[in-house]
């Protein structure tokens, strides 16, 4: 009797340990599949808001190096949103907000807006820059600029930067736009060494650093997604002059054209996209205005600011390769390839010494077909590596 009492006790304390397993197994079991249901309420959520157009805000911090402002901590938000929440046809509207600091005491802001509005009847764009760093200036003209030694005693002055340029454009047929642009700029040095203080271009409107201009601007564009184009045409051609407005110090005029055309290559996200452009000026251009290689947007790579005169071309072919997922979707990821020349002068016939540019990037998918860049460029003698939302061009 006892011996059956020893097993019978036996069992109930092998069951109630069968039960505490099994509840455990059971809790953790739960814990999984909230958390898998946390990660499809987060993904529905996002698509929700990308369904309704309602506003997104993704911040992203990162390193970058570039060949003017040395070591960089960039950091920034990409804000998107639709101008009218029922129209289920327009894009989204992109701001994306830069700024950081540099290991040589530079700071800058800068956001680009592209935004759709009216049934994509009205589009406005708006670069924003502010910009006070630790500078060389080579002087005006290639030959200044490929022959100049860059020292603290013959290139080295501070600069304060600041750019406004809205372009307002409206739809009069498909594809075709055209509006008025606005520029305010200003352009101020200090602490300029005695070879940069004695330029001719430098003493004669460093003291008149505030420009104002009034142009018009035409566009066709065909693009799919104007901040990200997988397909179509981009044609601008614009003419602004500057003048006594709002203050302005100084008269000149600048006509410029941009075209681009992005060709599909098999699949979507598999694309080659090729840019133009000219920049020309004319008159009393101030030396913070003239036309400059070596900006994110163009031949990156080159010091921003060391190849400067009235007018610049370049050109630039890029492939840009979205990976994708085994299931056959477009993953976040990408790579790009680039190669291009560029060339500055007083007039397009002084176009002679071309300057090579290619690179290498990364693409990561922050919003829907916006991205995150990170390009590694080289120019002749120099190379840099930039943090920016969207495509380049």
């Amino acid at each position: 009797m006892i011996k059956f009492c020893r097993i019978r006790k036996s069992a109930s304390n092998l069951l109630f340990c069968f039960l505490i397993i099994l509840s455990f197994s059971s809790n953790l079991n739960a814990q999984e599949l909230t958390k898998d249901e946390k990660k499809a309420a987060r993904k529905a959520r996002k698509q929700e808001k990308i369904d309704s157009g309602k506003l997104m805000i993704t911040p992203l911090a990162g390193p970058a190096y570039t060949p003017e402002l040395g070591f960089t901590i960039a950091a920034g938000i990409m804000t998107s949103f639709k101008t009218n929440l029922s129209d289920s046809l327009i894009q989204r509207s992109s701001a994306p907000i830069m700024l950081g600091v540099s290991s040589t005491g530079a700071y800058f802001i800068q956001t680009k807006w592209t935004t759709f509005w009216l049934n994509d009847k009205l589009r406005i764009y708006s670069d924003l820059n502010y910009k006070n760093m630790p500078d060389n200036y080579w002087g005006v003209g290639y030959d200044a600029a490929y022959n100049a030694y860059k020292s603290d005693t013959t290139t080295k002055y501070t600069r304060t930067w600041f750019q406004f340029n809205p372009k307002i454009l409206w739809q009069f047929k498909e594809h075709l736009f055209i509006g008025p642009t606005f520029n305010l700029n200003y352009t101020k040095g200090q602490d300029a060494c005695p070879a940069v203080a004695s330029d001719p271009a430098y003493s004669k409107y460093n003291d008149y650093p505030f420009n104002s201009g009034l142009g018009v601007v035409f566009q066709y564009d065909s693009r799919d997604i104007p901040v990200n184009a997988w397909g179509g045409t981009f044609v601008e051609v614009s003419a602004t002059f500057f003048g006594s407005y709002l203050g302005g110090h100084n008269s000149y005029q600048v006509y410029d054209f941009d075209i681009r055309k992005y060709f599909k290559i098999k699949k979507p996200g598999h694309t080659i996209a090729i840019q133009l452009r000219g920049r020309f000026g004319y008159n009393n251009m101030p030396y913070g205005e003239m036309s400059q290689l070596g900006t994110p947007f163009d031949l990156r790579g080159y010091t921003w600011g060391r190849y400067r005169d009235n007018s610049m071309l370049f050109g630039i072919a890029e492939y840009r390769h979205m990976f994708y997922k085994s299931s056959g979707d477009v993953s976040r990821h990408g790579a790009v390839l680039w190669t291009g020349a560029g060339a500055i002068g007083k007039t397009a016939s002084d176009f002679q010494n071309w300057l090579p540019n290619f690179g290498i990037g990364y693409r990561l998918t922050v919003q829907p077909r916006m991205n995150l860049r990170l390009d590694y460029g080289f120019g002749r003698e120099s190379s840099g590596f930039y943090f920016n939302f969207n495509e380049a061009f």
